[in-house]
């Protein structure tokens, strides 16, 4: 007989609750936790637990420390009407009122709303507790006297008897400004097709463009208890999931009376998309980017105006997949140059190309590591900011790091050197930056750097985790150990429950997985709570890894994804899982769990399927478990078009006849990321195989079920229940 499935649908259940967490935030004292940029020079710092404000000069280094007092010296309210912007910083305004009558004071929010908290009499003072950012109106005598907004540091503002906002005027009479000239009318031929027309500037040649709608692929989601109804309520969606009929568009060339210049379309046949559409200055050549369907070939063309000739600028070729998604990136540098993104040597780099030419002119970046982003161009000084990784070797290679890098030929200049992730806060001439750097293992430290060489100006202060150690907070873990290959380092974290530093008793592993290829997921930086440690609250050790066929370790480690997405980096998991254990006892290989949501769902019950050996308990939340079932942009790119026999090999639908742990799934009815029918096929092929699972269907719900409130306790229960005490052999 299939084996018992039990489906829960709002009923009242009652869940055993986590015990409340300490105050932890409380406990971390950090001298710079937040730091801004007075002016060009200046930049002020707050403090976290303890201390005050204080300004460095980032010329000499030189701090002074702010007196609050001081700082709130008196002013007058502003004429400009304002209203609240968002502010966490919290702060205070003392209004004086020195005016013969009564001053209310009013609250603005964001949209202009005004809340009344209380009046000011004549002669009196008061202190007004508010956030940096928020909006206060001041008016007396059915007079609107001014407006003032929360700074980061207590002001006082003196309340006169004039109001700052001046007498309304008549309006001078509007000048219209000289309206555009109009765009040349469209020939016949070419407004017979779909726009928007990309005009030459001269206006001898328009393109626009062949047209295909994409089909129609309706998914249907029941809400089955609306709040304003008791009939259900069906919500139908535009959905295309893989080898679906896509919208595409192909460009056609025209000149201004009408002739249509023909294009071979051999290099840009089956688009996944046409953009980056522009003209050169003189009009003689007309640009595009090709996204190619299957994501194999990604190009940038010119056209010939004159004659209609095709050819590639520059362009990528792939037997996998050309990741356009992160890695995709190009700026003009006038008509005859442009910067463009790569993997092509096998590491995401940049290169400086000759576009009359169609060459490349110079590698800007080269190595065995990878450009994140370009955040900064400074075309005048011929240079490029950028987010790294991997650059130091000695490093974790996911750690973000920044560099200055020539254009024209030159090392780069490092940045940032810490051990750690950074981020920069840049002064406004950019000629200073402030880096903050931290790692889950670190508390967040605090420097103000030189722009030109990256030196270091001054410290601006180290926070301190001595008081949340003392109270028994546990310092995440950094392990690295080698994946599958017996080479690869694999690099993942442990989180301990508290006061459970110096207890060596072996305790249940839960491992929380995403493992989608367009990123990666171990946090790097440091929080006092990361996601993971509610887990721990529980008395789980929790962990989370990234590891092969994840992003932006290189082009080989990142492939291994491609066709497989079934894989999903677990065999490196477990080997990372072993080696972590062999040095900490109190980590329990034999009561593993394991949770995820979205592919993440998807990679929690493939580790039941493909690894019982160790995973044996698995909570899925919203899993893509077929990746035909799920949407086509993703899938597609990760697994390639046409689909084939790959989709299949990947399929958890497929597999789970071999289920061979406990398994939980949790859906939301209204999934519109990913068709709740995913799971319930899952579910359905479960129980034909007469396989034990539970089903947790949460009405009402979106992506992401799993954690709201009930889907939350709903998982915690379940990973408590079979992994607080020894799993019997079956």
């Amino acid at each position: 007989m299939p084996a018992a499935l039990t489906t829960c649908i709002g009923a009242v259940l009652v869940l055993a609750a986590a015990p409340p967490a300490a105050d932890w935030d409380a406990l971390l004292v950090d001298p710079a936790a937040d730091a801004r940029w007075v002016d060009g020079h200046t930049v002020r710092v707050f403090p976290r637990g303890g201390g005050a404000p204080a300004d460095i000069d980032a010329r000499s280094g030189a701090r002074v420390t702010l007196d609050a007092a001081a700082a709130a010296s008196g002013r007058g309210l502003g004429a400009q009407e304002l209203r609240s912007e968002g502010g966490s910083l919290q702060t205070a305004i003392r209004f004086r009122n020195t005016g013969p009558l009564d001053a209310e004071l009013l609250w603005v929010d964001q949209r202009g709303r005004e809340r009344g908290y209380g009046r000011v009499a004549p002669g009196q003072e008061r202190s007004q507790h508010t956030f940096e950012g928020h909006a206060w109106k001041v008016v007396a005598g059915g007079r609107t006297l001014g407006w003032v907004r929360g700074e980061a540091l207590p002001i006082r503002v003196d309340i006169g008897a004039e109001p700052a906002v001046p007498e309304k005027q008549a309006p001078a009479p509007a000048t219209e400004p000289p309206a555009p000239p109009a765009p040349p009318a469209l020939p016949a031929s070419a407004a017979a097709l779909h726009g928007p027309p990309e005009w030459s500037p001269d206006g001898a040649h328009v393109v626009t463009f062949d047209h295909v709608d994409a089909q129609k692929h309706p998914v249907h989601l029941v809400e089955s208890a609306p709040k304003d109804r008791v009939e259900p309520r069906m919500r139908t969606i535009q959905y295309l999931k893989p080898g679906d009929v896509i919208e595409q568009r192909w460009p056609r060339l025209f000149t201004r009376e009408g002739r249509e210049i023909p294009l071979d379309r051999s290099l840009f046949a089956n688009p996944w998309s046409i953009d980056g559409c522009r003209w050169s200055a003189d009009g003689r050549t007309f640009f595009f980017i090709y996204n190619q369907r299957g994501h194999q070939a990604y190009r940038l063309l010119a056209v010939d105006a004159a004659t209609g000739a095709v050819r590639t600028v520059v362009g990528e070729e792939s037997a996998t997949f050309v990741d356009y998604a992160d890695k995709s990136w190009c700026r003009w540098l006038g008509d005859d140059r442009l910067l463009w993104m790569s993997e092509r040597d096998g590491f995401n780099h940049l290169y400086l190309v000759d576009v009359p030419h169609g060459t490349v002119l110079r590698q800007v970046t080269r190595g065995p590591w990878m450009v994140r982003s370009v955040e900064h161009v400074d075309e005048g000084a011929r240079t490029l900011t950028l987010r790294v990784m991997g650059i130091d070797p000695a490093q974790d290679p996911y750690h973000s790091h920044f560099v200055r890098v020539p254009i024209d030929g030159g090392e780069p200049v490092r940045l940032t050197q810490g051990d750690g992730t950074h981020e920069l806060a840049w002064s406004p001439g950019r000629e200073w930056y402030v880096d903050t750097w931290s790692r889950v293992d670190l508390p967040p430290v605090h420097e103000l750097h030189r722009a030109s060489d990256g030196a270091l100006v001054a410290e601006l202060g180290r926070a301190d985790a001595s008081k949340l150690l003392a109270a028994g907070w546990t310092m995440p873990e950094r392990f690295a150990a080698k994946g599958r290959d017996g080479a690869t380092d694999i690099w993942g974290v442990i989180w301990r429950p508290a006061h459970s530093a110096a207890d060596p008793s072996p305790r249940p592993v839960v491992e929380q997985i995403y493992a989608g290829p367009q990123d990666f997921f171990v946090p790097k930086s440091f929080a006092v709570r990361h996601g993971q440690r509610a887990m721990t609250e529980d008395g789980f050790v929790v962990v989370q890894v990234d590891g092969m066929g994840t992003n932006w370790r290189g082009k080989r480690f990142h492939d291994v994804c491609w066709k497989n997405l079934k894989d999903a980096g677990l065999p490196d998991h477990v080997a990372w899982l072993r080696a972590a254990a062999t040095t900490r006892p109190w980590m329990d290989l034999s009561r593993v769990g394991i949770y995820g949501g979205s592919a993440g769902g998807q990679n929690a019950m493939r580790a039941l399927l493909d690894f019982p050996q160790i995973y044996t308990v698995g909570v899925a939340d919203c899993g893509c478990h077929d990746n035909r079932m799920d949407k086509i942009w993703w899938n597609e790119l990760w697994m390639g078009w046409p689909v084939d026999e790959s989709y299949e090999r990947s399929s958890n639908v497929a597999d789970a006849a071999k289920l061979a742990g406990k398994l939980m799934l949790v859906v939301g009815e209204l999934d519109d990321n990913v068709d709740p029918a995913s799971t319930m096929q899952v579910s359905a092929a479960l129980v034909r195989a007469g396989k034990e699972h539970e089903l947790v269907v949460v009405p009402g719900a979106g992506h992401g079920a799993a954690e709201t409130p009930y889907g939350s306790a709903k998982r915690r229960a379940f990973l408590r229940q079979h992994l607080m005490a020894p799993v019997a052999a079956e």
